[in-house]
């Protein structure tokens, strides 16, 4: 079993790799790891003039369902609140356009993970 300190590397080590991969397609990060009451958002970043909400999904393994398939209806929900939040409290973006996007990481972070970058991944 992978201990606790393990995983959190790993899920680290892919947070860094999706953030140079969105920089990589002209992304700019607003913040990482923006917490509230009502969630985390891993990423929050600039697409021109529209804010993306960015949830980093890896699995190194796909025995319980790849990293895409874990961003379920309730995540959706759990992450929609903290957007709203985040937009609530951040007015310099409060009226800009938004969405949601999943980079979805499968594989070991030591050699070079599939990645999977879904735009648009559900409704704001």
């Amino acid at each position: 079993m992978t201990s606790g300190t393990t995983r959190q590397t790993a899920g680290r080590e892919a947070e860094a790799y999706a953030l140079r991969h969105l920089q990589q397609h002209g992304l700019q990060l607003i913040t990482r790891n923006w917490s509230c009451k009502r969630g985390e958002l891993d990423l929050v970043m600039l697409d021109g003039d529209t804010v993306v909400f960015v949830e980093v999904r890896y699995r190194r393994h796909a025995g319980w369902g790849g990293a895409l398939e874990s961003v379920d209806f309730r995540k959706q929900e759990k992450l929609t609140l903290a957007a709203q939040s985040f937009l609530q409290s951040e007015a310099r973006w409060a009226d800009s356009p938004c969405r949601f996007d999943v980079v979805a990481i499968n594989g070991d972070p030591g050699t070079s993970p599939a990645l999977n970058w879904l735009t648009n991944a559900f409704d704001c």
